[in-house]
């Protein structure tokens, strides 16, 4: 049940961020485009319609191979994870400053600061809570060229090891069916034509990173739905971001909503990439998760992932 409830959690595919004056999450990739507002209510005028940024969004390996490319640089990563007690007060902190190197395809891990507080460990050593279990395994293993083959491999390394290969799918392919999570497996499908009647799409013309000429894609739930309806709506929004001049996505943000008598989650995500020596790399993730299942207590968590300084070395 505690695999079943984090798959859940970082869905994606996750009210004081990292202090408690400010708020738990800022979805940067939403706030950072700057829509002109003159062709936002011109559809199509570019040529293209939903069913294009549907058909990348579902092709897209962008993410999967923006993070495989990291093994190649050297990069500097900045690491912050906050923990919550249930009346959103932070009870335990995270922060980490690491400086990856890749020397002749070897590569390493220098801590340059490392700090916690609060409740972070157990006794016996491991993390307090699965949230912060499965960061360190998606975004500190994530430059391992294990991390990102292709497909599942359920059977791979135990009940443990199939759930963090359907995180894999759940976080970096939304919109894809994932199998052996029970009661929303199809709830992720949003494409489906099943779905489709669930959501409104809506796509406009931007400049993101003050720079780069983007189109935003927005999927939505309906306002119009009724309270059963609305019951079948697990993603509650999917807004991705394109650059104009080569159809690839730069970013996503997601938020997910659902609860019934097993589970309780409400989490936001949101990735961004840039292009280093024309590559793409991750630059951004930022998380704020709160989930709850059956006989285990509730976990609140958000973090803030910074990656920099991108280099080959020689």
């Amino acid at each position: 049940m505690k695999y079943i409830g984090l798959s859940i959690l970082f869905l994606c595919c996750l009210n004081n961020a990292f202090s408690q004056q400010i708020n738990r999450f800022n979805p940067d990739t939403v706030k950072t485009i700057v829509i002109d507002s003159a062709v936002a209510t011109i559809r199509g005028r570019s040529g293209l319609n939903a069913q294009d940024f549907i058909d990348q969004i579902l092709r897209d390996t962008s993410f999967y191979e923006a993070f495989r490319n990291m093994k190649k640089y050297a990069f500097t990563a900045e690491n912050r994870i906050y923990t919550y007690d249930k009346n959103d007060r932070v009870n335990g902190k995270i922060y980490r400053k690491l400086k990856h190197s890749n020397v002749a395809g070897a590569h390493k891990i220098q801590y340059l600061a490392k700090r916690d507080s609060g409740q972070v460990f157990k006794r016996n050593g491991k993390y307090e809570l699965y949230t912060t279990e499965m960061f360190d395994y998606i975004f500190m293993n994530a430059y391992n060229s294990d991390f990102v083959k292709g497909g599942d491999s359920p059977n791979s390394g135990g009940k443990n090891e199939s759930y963090k290969d359907k995180l894999k799918t759940l976080i970096f392919s939304p919109g894809r069916p994932v199998s052996g999570i029970p009661f929303i497996s199809k709830k992720t499908e949003i494409f489906s034509p099943q779905m489709r009647n669930y959501y409104r799409y809506d796509f406009a013309k931007g400049t993101y990173l003050d720079s780069i000429p983007v189109y935003r894609f927005k999927v939505t739930q309906r306002p119009s739905l009724n309270s059963d309806q609305k019951d079948e709506v697990m993603i509650k929004e999917l807004t991705t971001i394109f650059d104009q001049r080569d159809f690839q996505i730069l970013g996503r943000y997601v938020d997910m909503k659902f609860k019934n008598f097993v589970m309780d989650f409400n989490v936001q995500m949101n990735i961004e990439l840039n292009r280093f020596d024309g590559e793409l790399l991750p630059t951004k993730i930022t998380y704020q998760g709160n989930w709850d299942v059956p006989f285990h207590k509730e976990e609140r968590a958000s973090f803030l992932v910074l990656h920099k300084d991108y280099h080959l070395e020689k």
